[in-house]
């Protein structure tokens, strides 16, 4: 027979190959949606990602992308795969620390010790060996883990790195009375350096691994002793998170301002210095641990500088910034900007222990820490960061109720009953505390986990054994996402931690201090606002992490309670297991069809159909992350359309970015911007307040760029005391000329519109404020001169059209900005754009790919179904278009186009399919239109009838869709005569509408 030893090790791979042979069954074969694309990108040409970075997560994901051998389409799978690959080796690690702890119980041994030695019967090892199993394997399917192991996203190797740190722990403490035992440490503090590398989340894990620490070298632990060992331990925490991770490039920047700025030394002499000293100073620290024969301190030393050296990962940012790459976000090529990449300053702040609720007035603005920027031979201060000052009496402690955004605001009082202007009470404070950010974003998440998911639509709750689907709407009640493990994998947790709490102490206590301080304290730390643009679950991996511990041991409380009826060891532990292996199985047999990806093309087919609506050396403006990040993969890594210049909105609002934008890109020009640095150097031109001057009624857009340039005291206005200049625009009209016979001449203008080219764009600017991202629209308008094509996503928020809509033309899934009047266009109406009809027919019909969005096998969960309504928006416009030309034969194909792409099976109707109905009765489809008109309205007053009796403030976005679905419905219906469909739909809004 095997030893215990071989059986642990075989039966772990084993869990290990089940975990990899899923995720790789499972695994999207592109770039997913959200960060995805950005750091598969940046992961295959090492470039520069969004602070702060991930630089051990990028230079293995260039290792992967490597083995595609030239084949960029592969490039996107086998960084997935890096992903799947870290997801598998933590469940092996899980299985082994749960066999780890197992075996401590199963033998009788509670406690910290060394039990190699003892090897358990046949019988106590197949029980261990169970338990490991089903705690693994619980973990490998729950919800949130199984979501993060299928993308190119740095949570999976985060938990990988916590189930490393743990595992290490646990053989170190097998091994503490060896003589080089503390190899085990220092191998820890490596790991814990290489994890700052990918996602801070590991760090929270020191705490417990702390107080494995100290029970192991106590003979006798005591309360007292266990306060300081958890101070010790949390003070580790802060020191690596602000003494080492922003505190050493912080002094090193110090010392370089001091070095270059007071003693006149060239660049980096100061970082030269700093490091001769820092470097003496680790010197120091050994030789006084070898003089003292200091254990402790000679291991610290040790453990210190194997943390740095994971770190050094970080060292790839300023390196690979300084080669001006593609992708350089912050651009952190020097020491200074390098801390303020790693500060992630650019995202700003929360209060967490002390700070103003949400009316408090700031009363003064002070200069905060300087940013400096290099300037000839010195550092100059760019800008000093503003620091609000408040009164004590608005501030309070643990500020929860800290937002005065409106939409947080509105988003508060749907969990505190409190009112604008009147100060919360602590009560109401710890109110928002527990029920939202304690009750809402994590035990809601954790519960996903371990009993039930209601669906995939945001906000959606828990679900309970015994919930039916009736009465719900069809989008959650036939949702893949919708999934029920009848509350069994948290059954056997608690059952693990009772059985845990009651034979081992000690272990159960740094269980739950793992729980507790990768869970709840997050949640403490993050101090979320009342609303998040995702679900944001992936970041409790640590706690369902330390509770399928508890799963496992879970098996071993089963085992006890049938002692009873089955009194031989082997028997029991096999009914344990079985019983156990229950839980995984109806986890994976839930969780499969919402986790498979396999065939999921959606995003990266968006951002290429995207960048194919552009005309050749186009400029593309984009919105946030979904937007931009699949045009970024396209572009990196598949080399789709690299003469298009994509510029992110967000991002022209500061100074690194425009830079970028004025460099080269591939085949795309620098951007044609005539601003140069000084104008929009971060701290000047922010922002534009509106100052009207009545002599001014009107500008000239490129008299106004000028004035800009030249700082003109004509546009300067004072707030304040009157020391504080900012640049303003007097009149809200812009105009800019157009030389018509030079725009003839290009071809830009398609003959069927060459009587709307006009001599000048007028348009109205609708903002009482300009922001640097507009201000950079005007000047490319301004000094473009027509040359390049300008577009604007059909997605962008049209709050950043900035009036220019009466100028849009509709290519694809893009506006172009012409000098052409659309004498169609109606502000009141939502349709912006004179539809290029046969741009867009070629656009629609034969250039765009839809992949697998006629698979009703594939599931699209709510941010992959936004892309698909798009489209659809867009068929309808041209169809519409079409038929008011007289065209109705290729109205008819591009609406067959649509339905047979897109049909109502693989993607459900939404709320742009209304638009179809008026075109389906004119070419002859009536029985279509009725079909659809029934199908929406019956579905709308599910909905609603649901939605209006619960959870109604949570699914605001559902109720008011619905909403325009039945709007939509009853005017289309109303427009093709159809009085019966139209009546039942208006009178379910009103209904509803007051509501």
């Amino acid at each position: 027979m095997r030893s215990y030893k071989s059986l642990n090790n075989l039966v772990g791979w084993l869990v290990f190959a089940i975990a990899t042979i899923t995720y790789l069954l499972t695994l999207e074969p592109t770039a997913s949606f959200w960060d995805c694309g950005e750091f598969i990108a940046c992961s295959y040409k090492l470039l520069v990602p969004h602070p702060p970075g991930a630089p051990t997560f990028l230079l293995l994901g260039r290792l992967f992308s490597l083995l595609s051998f030239g084949d960029v389409t592969k490039v996107s799978v086998l960084v997935n795969t890096l992903s799947a690959l870290s997801s598998s080796f933590t469940v092996l690690f899980l299985f082994w620390s749960i066999t780890m702890m197992a075996k401590k119980l199963v033998l009788h041994r509670p406690g910290m010790h060394d039990d190699r030695t003892s090897e358990p019967t046949s019988g106590q090892s197949l029980l261990i060996l169970g338990a490991g199993a089903v705690g693994a394997l619980a973990y490998a399917f729950s919800d949130s883990f199984w979501f993060n192991a299928v993308e190119a996203e740095v949570y999976a190797m985060s938990s990988l790195c916590t189930a490393v740190v743990v595992w290490l722990m646990l053989k170190w403490e097998n091994r503490a009375d060896e003589a080089d035992s503390d190899k085990w440490l220092v191998l820890l503090a490596y790991v814990i350096g290489l994890s700052i590398g990918v996602h801070l989340l590991n760090l929270l894990a020191i705490p417990a691994l702390g107080f494995i620490y100290y029970y192991r070298r106590t003979q006798n632990p005591t309360l007292t002793g266990g306060i300081i060992t958890l101070a010790v331990s949390s003070l580790i925490v802060g020191l690596i998170l602000a003494g080492i991770i922003p505190g050493l490039p912080t002094l090193a920047g110090n010392f370089e301002v001091f070095f270059v700025n007071n003693l006149g030394l060239p660049f980096s002499s100061g970082l030269v210095v700093f490091l001769v000293l820092f470097l003496a100073l680790i010197w120091f620290g050994f030789r006084q641990s070898f003089q003292r024969r200091s254990r402790l301190l000679n291991t610290s030393m040790l453990a210190f500088v194997f943390i740095l050296i994971g770190y050094s990962s970080y060292l790839i940012v300023p390196i690979r910034s300084s080669y001006h790459p593609t992708i350089n976000e912050n651009d952190p090529e020097d020491v200074l900007s390098f801390v303020s990449y790693l500060k992630r300053e650019q995202y700003g702040d929360r209060p967490l222990l002390y700070g103003p609720q949400f009316n408090a007035q700031p009363i003064a603005q002070n200069d905060g820490a300087p940013r400096y920027v290099r300037r000839g031979d010195k550092y100059v201060v760019a800008e000093y960061r503003p620091v609000l000052e408040y009164r004590p009496e608005d501030k309070m402690l643990l500020p929860r109720l800290y937002s005065n955004d409106p939409s947080h605001m509105y988003n508060y009082k749907k969990w505190v009953d409190i009112q604008e202007g009147v100060k919360p009470t602590m009560g109401q404070n710890l109110s928002f505390l527990f029920r939202y950010q304690m009750g809402h974003m994590f035990w809601r998440y954790f519960m996903w986990n371990y009993v039930g998911r209601e669906g995939d639509v945001q906000q959606s709750g828990i679900l309970w054994p015994g919930a039916t689907s009736a009465g719900l709407p069809e989008r959650v009640a036939d949702s893949p996402a919708r999934n029920s493990f009848f509350a069994l994998p948290l059954i056997l947790g608690i059952i693990g931690l009772f059985y845990q709490v009651r034979r081992d102490g000690r272990n159960a206590f740094i269980v739950g201090l793992l729980f507790l301080f990768t869970g709840l304290a997050i949640v403490l730390y993050l101090n979320q606002p009342p609303i998040e643009p995702r679900e944001r679950d992936y970041t409790f991996a640590g706690a369902t992490f330390a509770f399928a511990i508890w799963i496992g041991l879970g098996v071993l409380g089963v085992a006890d309670l049938l002692k009873s009826a089955l009194k031989a060891d082997t028997a029991r532990a096999a009914v344990a297991t079985l019983l156990g292996l229950v839980v995984p199985g109806i986890m994976v047999a839930q969780g499969w069809d919402d986790h498979d990806r396999s065939d999921r093309y959606n995003s990266v087919d968006s951002a290429k159909n995207l960048l194919n609506s552009c005309a050749p050396n186009a400029i593309l403006f984009t919105n946030g992350d979904n937007d931009t990040f699949p045009l970024w993969y396209a572009q990196e890594v598949e080399g789709v359309r690299t003469d298009v210049r994509v510029a992110v909105l967000s991002y022209l609002n500061t100074d690194w970015y425009i830079d970028q934008m004025k460099r080269r890109s591939y085949k795309s020009e620098p951007l044609p911007i005539s601003m140069e640095n000084s104008n929009y150097a971060q701290g000047t031109n922010d922002y534009l307040p509106y100052a009207e001057n009545p002599a001014v009624t009107e500008v000239n857009v490129k008299e106004f760029m000028q004035l800009v340039e030249q700082n003109s005291p004509l546009l300067q206005v004072s707030y304040g005391d009157g020391t504080k200049s900012l640049l303003s625009f007097p009149t809200r009209k812009f105009y800019l000329p157009i030389d018509t016979t030079a725009v003839e001449s290009m071809g830009i203008i398609p003959a069927e519109r060459r009587s709307q080219l006009v001599p000048r764009m007028e348009w109205e600017v609708g903002k009482s404020a300009i922001e640097k991202k507009s201000l950079v629209i005007l000047d490319i308008l301004a000094t473009n001169n027509w040359k390049r094509p300008v577009y604007f996503s059909s997605t962008v928020d049209s709050r950043d059209f900035m009036g220019l809509e009466p100028y849009f033309q509709l290519e694809g899934m893009a506006y172009r900005i012409l000098p052409a009047k659309d004498p169609a266009y109606d502000p009141k109406n939502s349709e912006e754009g004179f539809v290029a009809q046969n741009i867009m027919f070629d656009k629609l019909m034969n250039t765009f790919a839809y992949r697998g969005l006629d698979n009703a096998s594939i599931f699209y969960d709510e941010n992959n179904l936004r892309f698909p309504a798009n489209y659809r928006d867009k068929f309808s416009r041209l169809a519409t278009s079409l038929l008011a030309s007289g065209d109705k034969a290729r109205a008819k194909q591009v609406i067959d186009k649509c339905f047979a792409v897109m049909p109502d099976k693989a993607v459900p109707y939404d709320y742009y399919v209304p638009q179809f109905i008026p075109a389906l009765v004119a070419v002859g489809e009536q029985q279509r239109a009725n079909e659809i008109m029934d199908t929406m309205t019956g579905r709308a007053e599910r909905a609603l009838a649901y939605y209006s009796t619960h959870n109604t403030a949570l699914f605001d976005q559902e109720f008011q869709t619905n909403l325009l679905s039945l709007n939509s419905i009853g005017r289309a219906a109303e427009q093709i005569g159809d009085q019966q469909r139209a009546t039942k739909a208006l009178t379910l809004l009103q209904q509803y509408y007051q509501r």
